[in-house]
């Protein structure tokens, strides 16, 4: 049988919040903020242009949402992080940096993406960017780190 594997053991709060820590917990907030926004506002654009099939086809509504979900639970992710929660700090790691690629991808390769959406999504990349470098720097890896 596989025996359950040990909680980390919890953040103080006094780590939490030191002013290095409640820097880096803003600053991704922020970015992560500023994904959401700009993802709710391109869905708003989406249903608003909808009838334009050469500014919004199929590849663009699947995304679109999909970007907005992702986005979403970014948010709740950093939310969770900020309050210590080694969960929500692993997991917002590996999105923010799976999200980043997929969006690399989307922006350099050639296919059903119109131009503005590469824009937009370009956007939404440099925003992750700053999560991945800010989450995967060495002060928040140390007061995440399991001991």
């Amino acid at each position: 049988m596989n025996a359950p594997s040990p909680r980390p053991a919890a953040i103080s709060d006094e780590a939490l919040n030191h002013p290095r820590s409640q820097a880096a917990f803003r600053s991704a907030k922020r970015l992560v903020g500023a994904y959401l926004g700009i993802s709710v506002l391109t869905l708003v654009a989406i249903v608003l242009l909808r009838g334009d099939t050469s500014v919004v086809n199929q590849a663009v509504w699947v995304r679109g949402s999909v970007v907005v979900a992702s986005a979403l639970l970014t948010y709740i992710l950093a939310t969770r992080m900020t309050r210590g929660s080694h969960g929500a700090y692993r997991r917002l790691r590996i999105i923010s940096a799976v999200m980043t690629v997929a969006i690399a991808a989307i922006v350099t390769l050639p296919g059903a993406f119109p131009l503005w959406m590469k824009i937009e999504q370009g956007l939404c990349g440099l925003c992750l960017l700053g999560v991945v470098l800010i989450v995967n720097g060495s002060h928040l890896r140390s007061l995440f780190a399991t001991k």
